[in-house]
């Protein structure tokens, strides 16, 4: 980990090519120098003029990983790749301004500094394009609830974990993977093995220690830590909303909750600040995902989002959901230029007077994703589409709501809400998915998760292409398709066990008829409907009202002209 992290200290750098466009920023290099001190600054160079390295020597920047990422997506190594010009670093250094991190994407730098005097000097270098002022040094710290949460009542709750009915053993965390056809995927073997995944969050509070994360530290997993707020390698403080997230991925206490991707290994990067919001935290998610690249990431989860900072000058407008203009947008669509699976939450404003996604969930790389409860029905937390641009957002949808994650201070299982918790429970799918199907690549994958969600057909606003599901995303993608593949149809059915409540999801290659039933072990038939299901299409099934139905098993069955397919299900 200590080797990783070394190699990143000296490449966490950027090229300013594809950051040509941040006039939506009101303070430029003509700010006001007589501002609150001490202040962050991000600094900006005109080019990379005289840098030892070159595009045709990668090895002196990246590691053998991130290049054979590269070499397996016939992805070039491009300017934007080299490392931020070091004596252009020293100079800003030798003004007596403190150097924060680097960012080679956007060929700069953000630095600490308390003299009006030192910023004059940065702003007279003649390879200097822009000083803007991205964030106060101190700053009152705020709620983290209005940050990170969804303004709904009762976001957490601790609830007694209901007995498993799978194999796998998933406890809490049974229904999430279900709704999106993954435990099929962790049968035949694919858990995320091999698959690096980075976690960009406000930090994981207690992960060090917490028993879900067991397996995690005793094989190894965690590769790397890097903390972009501090500038050092302790992630375990500062915040417990990473530690959530990356439980809904990488727990494994069987029988409590086993995530979506138990077996993968991870980065975990600080890049938030949970006290403030200042852009510079944009600015820090571009070093963390360059580290994450770096140092060879197959997939970044990012349960974060901008839109609104406490210096109102630096807010952004819906305008600037356009998939090219804020800071971390660009900066994750490079990441997914460079072969990375993307994955961030489409964020909590769905019910606010702002309602949109949240940046940078409007790049058009970026699978971006909403939230749905237990039953898939859409939250009106949940950050709405379009992009600005038109474009469909979020992506697809998993549960948000009731969402089972770790108690960071007591390591108990509990349930909260948000697309903090949908996102990471999708990347870790993701992860199955690529280690099922190694030899494509990033968009291949995410494209082929668009395909087979539920409404890809017919898209929203508000839970975009819907529900994905891996097995049949895994059927598209599969170099081992039956020979007769229109004879291949899956049905996935969750929760289960129901209450009140079930949805069925078919997916079937023909154009025909088919015949949707809820049959209980007598024989009788509960529901029933006919259904003319589309080619290559999938079609839902929401069965409600179920609430005075008596407990025990059904069976929720799908009848095609040439077979029937079922799942057997518990009523609570």
């Amino acid at each position: 980990m200590v080797q990783l992290s070394n190699f990143i200290t000296s490449n966490t750098a950027m090229s300013k090519s594809l950051f040509l466009f941040l006039s939506f920023i009101t303070i430029n290099s003509s700010f006001c120098i007589s501002q609150i001190a001490p202040s962050r600054y991000w600094i900006k160079f005109s080019d990379k003029n005289g840098s030892p390295f070159s595009v045709n020597a990668p090895e002196q920047f990246l590691s053998q990983r991130a290049i054979q990422r590269r070499v397996a997506q016939n992805i070039a190594i491009v300017e934007n790749d080299i490392p931020v010009n070091q004596t252009y670093i020293d100079a800003v250094a030798a003004t007596g301004a403190q150097i924060l991190n680097r960012s080679k994407w956007h060929n700069s730098v953000t630095v600490l500094s308390s003299d009006s005097a030192q910023i004059d000097a940065i702003n007279a270098l003649p390879f200097v394009a822009s000083v803007n002022a991205v964030a106060l040094a101190q700053h009152p710290v705020v709620d983290l609830r209005n940050k990170f949460e969804p303004q709904t009542d009762n976001v957490y709750k601790t609830e007694v974990a209901s007995p498993s009915i799978s194999n796998a053993d998933y406890g809490m965390g049974l229904n999430q993977i279900d709704m999106l056809g993954g435990i099929a995927l962790h049968e035949a073997g694919f858990r995320g093995d091999g698959v690096l995944i980075a976690v960009l969050d406000a930090g994981f509070y207690n992960v060090d220690i917490l028993t879900v994360f067991d397996s995690l530290r005793n094989e190894n997993r965690i590769v790397a830590t890097r903390d972009f707020v501090d500038g050092d390698l302790n992630v375990y403080h500062a915040s417990t909303h990473g530690t959530m997230v990356l439980s809904t991925m990488a727990g494994n206490s069987p029988g409590q909750l086993i995530g979506t991707a138990p077996k993968a290994s991870y980065m975990l990067l600080r890049s938030e600040d949970a006290g403030s919001e200042y852009l510079i935290e944009e600015v820090n998610w571009a070093s963390a995902a360059e580290f994450a690249d770096s140092a060879g990431a197959d997939v970044i989860n990012s349960s974060l989002g901008y839109t609104e900072f406490n210096d109102a000058s630096q807010n952004h407008a819906y305008s600037d959901m356009d998939g090219n203009t804020t800071p971390v947008t660009v900066a994750a669509d490079i990441a997914a230029s460079k072969g990375i699976a993307v994955i961030n939450s489409a964020g909590n404003e769905g019910g606010s007077p702002w309602f949109h996604i949240s940046a940078p969930s409007d790049a058009d790389s970026v699978l971006a994703i909403g939230a749905v409860d237990e039953f898939g029905q859409y939250v009106n937390f949940s950050g709405k589409g379009y992009s600005f641009d038109g474009r469909i957002k979020p992506n697809v949808v998993a549960q948000g709501k009731d969402a089972a994650i770790v108690n960071s201070n007591t390591g108990e299982i509990m349930t909260g809400n948000g697309t903090s918790f949908s996102g990471p429970i999708v990347a870790g799918m993701v992860a199955c998915l690529w280690q099922a199907n190694p030899t494509l690549n990033n968009m291949e994958l995410l494209h082929a998760i668009e395909q087979s969600a539920h409404q890809y057909n017919n898209p929203d606003s508000l839970m975009g292409y819907g529900i994905p599901n891996f097995s049949i995303a895994n059927l598209i993608l599969s170099d081992n398709l039956p020979a007769d593949l229109s004879k291949d149809e899956l049905l996935t059915v969750f929760p289960s066990p129901f209450e009140g409540d079930i949805t069925g999801i078919f997916y079937s290659a023909l154009d025909q008829p088919t015949e949707v039933r809820l049959t209980a072990v007598d024989g009788r038939t509960i529901y029933f409907e006919e259904i003319f299901c589309r080619k290559n299409t999938s079609s839902i099934y929401r069965l409600s009202l179920l609430q005075n139905l008596a407990q025990g098993a059904y069976t929720f069955s799908v009848t095609t002209p040439e077979r029937v397919y079922f799942k057997r299900v518990l009523k609570r």
